[in-house]
């Protein structure tokens, strides 16, 4: 390698940007005591994750991080379905999103969708994951067509989604 080359290299390494990794404020820092059972949904953590099991004997209680961003109404994920045919088309907009929530949920219990909202012609669902909010809203524009919008905002653990379709 020439030294114009090496330098090159080097400039080029020296001022690539690092992207800086958005934190999950609901994810936990340690892990609880193990058995434990989310007093809200009845989630138990044992091997190291949430799960859906029968509830152990002598299990603590401890709120799962999905249950806490529903109390707390503190959204990873917000979805929101505009226009004439979101409103016009609405139950299969929501059976279409519910089904991706079961499909996720299968595998991640704490992918959950918070709450659904009527606002000023819109649906806006909120989800506890940026996942769902992401799988959500392509499978909605996938089977519907429509505009989707997907934006993460920076220094943010969170997804807003935006589809609309006029007819």
């Amino acid at each position: 390698m020439r030294i114009d080359e090496i330098r090159a290299h080097t400039h080029r390494h020296r001022d690539r940007q690092i992207d800086e990794v958005r934190h999950d404020p609901y994810r936990e820092r340690g892990k609880p005591k193990e058995p434990a059972v989310c007093p809200a949904c009845g989630l138990v953590f044992h091997a190291g994750r949430w799960q859906r099991l029968g509830r152990p004997p002598g299990a603590h209680k401890h709120t799962c991080p999905a249950c806490l961003r529903t109390q707390e109404d503190f959204p990873a994920g917000i979805v929101t379905l505009s226009g004439s045919y979101a409103m016009a088309n609405r139950e299969a907009l929501l059976n279409m999103a519910r089904k991706q929530e079961n499909i996720e949920n299968a595998e991640h219990p704490l992918q959950r969708i918070m709450a659904i909202r009527a606002e000023a012609g819109s649906l806006v669902l909120s989800t506890t994951d940026p996942h769902l909010a992401q799988r959500i809203g392509s499978a909605i524009g996938q089977a519907f067509g429509g505009h989707l919008e997907i934006e993460y905002p920076e220094d943010e653990y969170m997804v807003r989604v935006s589809w609309s379709r006029a007819t």
